[in-house]
């Protein structure tokens, strides 16, 4: 099983920025809402990161896209978390978006990165019917 490990790198303000690698080799950086401590505070729905921990990673399609995408399964107290294009967190409702980073809180070039992952790692893990994961710390 291939795995992806996101490093959270700041959690400032109202977002938390990351850096998406394949072991030692770094493919983007990220971007998500706030994080919380959900042991003490509640999530607040499309406004927190994602708990830490470990995900399956699975290919399924989205009506907001129109087209097949990476979920990540069984994330405690949310659905639909998706990997996907998108620049400031206001784009996301506690997804997980990918691009070069801008600013501490904006990302740029995200559709590129995008299509550059889902063609290296998702498409090809789909279609070998092979699992992808991501490990989120």
């Amino acid at each position: 099983m291939k795995r992806l490990t996101l490093t959270r790198t700041s959690r400032q303000g109202e977002c938390t920025t990351g850096i998406l690698h394949d072991g030692g080799k770094v493919l983007c950086y990220t971007l998500e809402p706030m994080w919380r401590d959900l042991v003490h505070e509640k999530k607040v729905m499309g406004r927190t990161a994602i708990p830490e921990g470990k995900y399956r990673i699975r290919m399924s399609p989205s009506k907001k896209f129109r087209r097949m995408m990476p979920y990540l399964m069984e994330v405690p107290n949310f659905t639909g978390v998706m990997i996907h294009p998108g620049n400031r967190v206001e784009d996301t409702e506690g997804c997980i978006l990918v691009g070069e980073r801008d600013k501490p809180d904006t990302l740029v070039h995200s559709r590129k990165t995008f299509e550059w992952l889902y063609e290296t790692l998702f498409e090809q893990a789909n279609e070998e019917g092979g699992e992808l994961e991501i490990v989120i710390e």
